[in-house]
């Protein structure tokens, strides 16, 4: 059975199979959690995403879709990128289905790799507006679904809000009737 945990901290000092990254579309860096994996990670990450770029994903990487490069120096073997949505009240439903195909398809390429643990960061919670309660519901829901082929998927919660609130839902979600 995959064991779901919750730790406050920075996702680059992990040292898991895959540490997934909270990617911009363009898979080339940019601010929050993308900008730390790939100062931390070294030029070897952003090389192998310019590779993708030239080859399979031109446009950059759609939405929901996950796929895998180099850790470079983090102390993982892997880096999952992934791009979430922004968030917008009026398209919750169908944003919704895309953030949680995010983590579906960060766990399916993580198994492909042959990675027994993953550390995600929170989705779209940044900048991208997620609301933090739904965006723990929508990770840790899909992450119990779906993560049955892996001794661990790890939380990384950067702040004491982020934690308490992963913590807060992880709670409601294993009660009984809940």
């Amino acid at each position: 059975m995959t064991q779901i945990t919750l730790v406050q901290g920075d996702i680059t000092d992990q040292q898991v199979d895959v540490v997934v990254n909270a990617a911009n579309s363009s898979l080339l860096g940019g601010g929050g959690v993308d900008g730390a994996i790939h100062r931390r990670g070294g030029p070897e990450i952003l090389a192998d995403c310019r590779r993708l770029r030239a080859s399979h994903y031109g446009k950059g990487l759609p939405v929901g879709r996950a796929v895998a490069t180099t850790a470079g120096r983090l102390p993982a073997r892997w880096v999952v990128h992934t791009v979430g949505p922004v968030f917008r009240e009026e398209n919750r439903r169908q944003l919704s289905e895309l953030l949680a195909s995010c983590y579906r398809e960060s766990l399916r390429v993580a198994v492909e790799l042959g990675a027994r643990t993953v550390a995600f960061p929170a989705i779209s919670a940044g900048i991208f507006g997620w609301p933090l309660d739904d965006a723990a519901r929508i990770a840790l829901t899909t992450a119990a679904e779906e993560g049955s082929d892996l001794d661990e998927v790890r939380f990384v919660l950067f702040g004491a809000e982020s934690y308490g609130t992963f913590e807060r839902v992880w709670g409601e979600l294993r009660e009984p009737g809940s």
